[in-house]
């Protein structure tokens, strides 16, 4: 086994690295862009350090992935709430011409495409370690510590857990994927010596991981505990009060446990290159949906005007919102997902055990030895409009059968959502949204919206299979 994972892995990272051409082309690119902004900010009149960070300023960057990031170091007399709006003017100027697309950190910051290379221009405030004015003003010393603690070696094993968790779906600190960022790849690189040694670690994992780097913790170690309440903690080596690793969702972390697991019992290129999903034929789909037990209940809207990260927490908050008011209502809730091709169109996704369910459900009161509370119960029960039977008293309590509100799911979201679902706890962008208009579709009324969208088939196919695309590797 262990002869099989080298050979996967040799193979793999051979792959991965880049060439000395396509470092050359790379470099070329970052140095235009570096150009551009510095003269795009003396044209601007803003004074600013420029400098190549990120990925490829550590090389560890993927040959066919790279991300250029220039940040612009600014003085801390421009004010926070202009931070963003005075180096986007700078960032839109030295990439005209461009496709740019205004993403949203802590403050906004702007992706473009140059020679087909995606890059960033990054605003940061140029400060001293520790006083941080915004948040991206630790990745400057992130580069620097990096650079220091990397071999040549581990920039290729960070390649190799880079590629691997793209594969299995788990990379990205962005809102919508919640995952590892690069950052803290190259940081469990270094902690544990290489990607396999990662893997291993995280197979075993069971409860926490944390990780001290610099051992800003030591002999305190208890104090981490209070600090930081996430699974898994690993601590800034430049700065102490933070943890790398927080925005790495529960269900990444598990997602990367098993995929670990599995691939060190079955080494396989299938980890790192998925298959990707193709969609079902309309007719296939309609099949599947026809076969299935559950319900298929969806809330399509059209495209909420914000950048990318702004949509996703409001889509995601959302959700969480209507799957509490769902399950409130006795609909007992699967799966659920929210969609959006961020162009035209958003989905929140049930899947129900059943999407209607019997007016009346058997509700249980208080014992017979509470005797206050057992008049309260019969105080509030006897005689009112919603009791459809009882009180009765059934193993030694009182019981009685309540007329259910809604026995409709669909009927629920329609009615909870045409004032924007603001009361049901549904973010504003979205509130916005749902009162100019949405539609609530079960199982078969689904298949248009299906055939018109290509990304939501893919999206809907890969729900309906309801399986993370590594156990292909698994399976076989």
């Amino acid at each position: 086994m262990r002869d099989r994972i080298a050979e996967v892995v040799a193979e793999v990272l051979n792959e991965i690295t880049p060439s000395r051409q396509r470092r050359a082309e790379i470099s070329a690119v970052a140095k235009k862009l570096e150009d551009r902004v510095a003269s795009a900010c003396k044209k601007q009149g803003v004074e600013a350090a420029i400098r190549v960070e990120g990925s490829v300023a550590k090389d560890t960057w993927l040959t066919d992935e790279p991300d250029v990031d220039v940040f612009m170091r600014v003085s801390t007399k421009i004010p926070r709430e202009s931070l963003g709006k005075t180096c986007l003017k700078v960032a839109r100027k030295a990439t005209e011409g461009s496709k740019q697309v205004e993403r949203f950190a802590e403050h906004p910051y702007l992706e473009a495409f140059m020679n087909e290379v995606r890059v960033n221009i990054v605003p940061c405030y140029d400060v001293k370690r520790g006083d941080w004015h915004s948040a991206t003003d630790r990745t400057p010393y992130h580069t620097d510590y990096i650079r220091k603690c990397l071999s040549k070696q581990l920039q290729g094993e960070v390649r190799l857990l880079k590629k691997f968790m793209k594969g299995i779906g788990v990379y990205g600190a962005e809102i919508k994927v919640g995952g590892f960022s690069g950052y803290l790849c190259e940081l469990l690189a270094l902690h544990y010596g290489g990607f396999v040694d990662v893997l291993k670690a995280f197979a075993r994992h069971r409860q926490r991981i944390i990780v001290d780097i610099e051992g800003h913790y030591k002999g305190r170690e208890n104090e981490i505990e209070l600090l930081f309440k996430e699974p898994l903690v690993i601590v800034d080596p430049v700065d102490r009060g933070r943890n790398v690793a927080s925005a790495v969702q529960a269900q990444k972390l598990h997602n990367f446990m098993a995929a670990t697991r599995a691939f060190l019992n079955k080494p396989d290129r299938r980890f790192f290159y998925p298959l990707r999903a193709i969609a079902l034929s309309l007719e296939e789909f309609r099949k599947r949906l026809a076969e299935r037990g559950p319900a298929i209940v969806a809330v399509g809207f059209d495209q909420v005007e914000a950048v990318p990260d702004i949509l996703w927490g409001q889509l995601y908050k959302s959700q969480r919102s209507l799957h509490k008011l769902v399950e409130l209502n006795d609909f007992h809730v699967l799966r659920d997902l929210a969609w959006s091709d961020e162009k035209t169109a958003c989905m929140f996704i049930f899947e129900l055990e059943d999407c209607c369910i019997p007016p009346a459900k058997k509700h249980a009161g208080p014992p017979l030895d509470k005797e206050h509370e057992c008049e309260d119960f019969l105080a509030k029960h006897l005689g009112k409009s919603g009791t459809v039977a009882g009180p009765y008293i059934e193993d030694g309590r009182w019981v009685v059968q309540l007329r259910r509100k809604y026995t409709d799911a669909c009927a629920l979201l329609r009615e909870r959502l045409k004032d924007g679902g603001k009361r049901a706890g549904v973010a504003e962008g979205i509130a916005q949204k749902l009162r100019k208009g949405f539609r609530v579709l079960v199982n078969e009324e689904i298949t248009e919206t299906y055939g018109k969208n290509s990304e939501f088939a893919v999206f809907l196919t890969e729900f309906l299979s309801g399986r993370p695309t590594w156990l292909e590797a698994v399976e076989t």
